[in-house]
Formats: C-alpha cells, sequence, structure tokens
C-alpha cells in the first residue's frame, strides 16, 4: 500500500487555455480540488510555496479552508522556504491551521528553490547573520520552529497580566499536538537528507536532486532515502518517519490526454547547473496505462518512498486534473499494489 497524493504549484496566468487566471481562481480551484480528490480516494492534497511568482504564496490561509472543507485527505506543503519565515509566527499558523484540520497537516519545508528575484527573503525582513548563508539561516530558523513545535514553556509571564495565566512559563498558542511528528524536510542531497534525519523530521524528495553522480534519477534519489533510513536507525525520535517523492505521471486513456501529454512518453532525465552546481532533473511519465504500468515498476525511489505525490497541471481546470488523478487510481495504483 502506498499513500498516493497530488502537489500542485499554484500557477495562475492570461495564457491561452488557462483555466486559473487570476489568484483568485487558483485558491478556490485549489479548494474545490482538496475536496473533489478526497471524495475519489486521494490521500493527500500539496501545495507549492514560491514568493515573488504568480503562484500559490501564503499557505495556511488555503490550508485552513481545505482543512474545514475535508475531513480525512492529508493537507500539506512542498515546500515552504524557511527563509522567509519567522518561525514563532508559523507555529501560530500551523498550530491554528493543524487544530481546523483535525490533525491532518502535513507541513513540508525547506532551504527553499531558486528565486524569482535577488535575495528576496531580505524583503521579508531577514538576512543571514554574519558569516552564514541563507542555508544557514533556514536550518536555524528550522529549528527554532520544530523546537518550539514541542509546547514547552519558554516565555516570561507578566505578573499584572489582562487574562489569567497558567502556572510557570508560557507557550505559544494554539498548540497542536502530534504536529512536531509531521513536519517533513525537502531535500535535494543524500547530505541534507542525513541532516534531515537527525533533526526528526520526515523526508520529502522531489523530481530534482542538486547533485548527479551519473547514475539515473530514480536511483540516485533511492540512495538519498537509504542514507535518510539508515541515520535515522541511530535515533530514537519515538516514530516511524515517511518518506515521499513527486512524480509527474499521466495515463493516456482518452484523446484529451494524448493531445496534452502524448508527447511525452520518451522523456529522460537531465543535468543542468543550478545556482554553480550540478543537478539531476527527473524525468516525466506519460503513456498507455500498461506501458505506464511497466515503466513505473522500475522506479527504485517510488519502490522506496511510502508516499507518491503527483504533480497536476492546475491550469486546466479542477474536472480535468480530477480526472488525471483517478486514472492512476483506477488503471495503475492496483496493478502496482499501490491500492
Amino acid at each position: 500500500m502506498k499513500k498516493i497524493g497530488f502537489l500542485s504549484f499554484g500557477h495562475w496566468s492570461q495564457g491561452m487555455g488557462s483555466q486559473t487566471r487570476s489568484a483568485a481562481d487558483v485558491l478556490h480551484q485549489s479548494i474545490d480540488l482538496a475536496v473533489a480528490a478526497e471524495e475519489i480516494g486521494v490521500d493527500g492534497a500539496y501545495f507549492r510555496v514560491h514568493h515573488f511568482a504568480r503562484q500559490l504564496a501564503s499557505p495556511f490561509p488555503l490550508l485552513s479552508a481545505i482543512g474545514a472543507k475535508t475531513s480525512s485527505i492529508e493537507i500539506g506543503t512542498g515546500v515552504i522556504d524557511m527563509r522567509y519565515e519567522n518561525p514563532l509566527y508559523m507555529v501560530e499558523d500551523s498550530g491554528a491551521a493543524d487544530l481546523i484540520a483535525d490533525g491532518r497537516l502535513q507541513l513540508g519545508i525547506s532551504r527553499g528553490s531558486p528565486e524569482q528575484v535577488i535575495e528576496g527573503y531580505k524583503y521579508f525582513g531577514y538576512q543571514p547573520g554574519e558569516g552564514q548563508t541563507d542555508a544557514d539561516m533556514a536550518r536555524r530558523n528550522t529549528e527554532v520552529y520544530l523546537q518550539l513545535l514541542e509546547g514547552d514553556g519558554f516565555a516570561e509571564p507578566n505578573p499584572r497580566p489582562m487574562f489569567p495565566n497558567p502556572p510557570g512559563l508560557l507557550r505559544l498558542e494554539p498548540h497542536s499536538p502530534g504536529l512536531r511528528e509531521r513536519i517533513w524536510w525537502g531535500s535535494g542531497t543524500r547530505a541534507t537528507a542525513e541532516w534531515t534525519a537527525t533533526k526528526g523530521m520526515n523526508l520529502m524528495s522531489s523530481t530534482l536532486l542538486t547533485e548527479d553522480t551519473g547514475v539515473p534519477f530514480h536511483q540516485l534519489q533511492a540512495e538519498q532515502i537509504q542514507v535518510f533510513r539508515g541515520e535515522w536507525a541511530r535515533h530514537d525520535w519515538g516514530f516511524e518517519p515517511r518518506v515521499s517523492v513527486s512524480r509527474s505521471i499521466f495515463a493516456l486513456v482518452n484523446d484529451q490526454d494524448r493531445a496534452y501529454f502524448g508527447l511525452r512518453g520518451g522523456d529522460q532525465d537531465q543535468v543542468g547547473h543550478l545556482e554553480g552546481g550540478l543537478a539531476r532533473f527527473g524525468k516525466s511519465y506519460a503513456a498507455e496505462p500498461d506501458k505506464l504500468i511497466e515503466q513505473l515498476r522500475a522506479d527504485e525511489a517510488i519502490a522506496a518512498a511510502d508516499t507518491l505525490l503527483l504533480t497536476v497541471p492546475n491550469q486546466l481546470g479542477v474536472e480535468y486534473n480530477v480526472h488525471v488523478l483517478e486514472s492512476i487510481l483506477t488503471h495503475v495504483a492496483p496493478a502496482l499494489g499501490w491500492r
């Protein structure tokens, strides 16, 4: 059995054929897609977070709205850029969203991806300390956030408060018990996968790895998962970790599918340069169900992960994206033992 969710980048544009022509369109359709996905048996609704772009950004209002309109589907991010976050305020926002969703939040966080603007986090009022990099700042914010999620008091109470205080030091409220175990780190290398395990976070790996050893993407990603689990076993975090991978997978079951994605069947891994280093990008899968099943059976990273996030073409609208997800659940997942 494997949990299957969708991952939306939340694009909007005025381009030809786009059914998301504004931010309002994306937000409303994201809620509708999560509701419809729950109805057909999808396990998770995840959303990308990008600043300074015509894509989804501030995640917690959206996650809260979805939590209020659904009852069973996991709700998450992939990923929140921790260079931009105040970890204390994020504890309050994420705690509230998780309580609204009755404990279904699965938050993916990370150092972030290449930005739309130069050092965009500085516009949010954050910059690395002396001798630190932006990655150091993201990790430090993450460590503070994780510690605060434990729910221990740390703030000295006012001796003459407006409202009565409980005894002892005060913590941030609302506190959501269990959320600490549902934080994921978006890792792009084997080294960061190892670090993720040392911090007691679940592993989230996408279709981009910021290293290249010459082996196929899915094998390199499987190595990353192995490193993570090996390091996790050296610690006692008190819960079993989860691992997700994301893929672009399209089952071609009708003429519309073939028109949109029929030419992608021959996609291969790509190697490029990203922020001064080599990076390996995973291929997309698009084929008739029988062929698709054979291709996916050979993907070592999907086999190693317990959660698969399907990237969806959100600009094609809710109805078509429900079809994309249902096609995988119906024509592909059972043959691979995912259902």
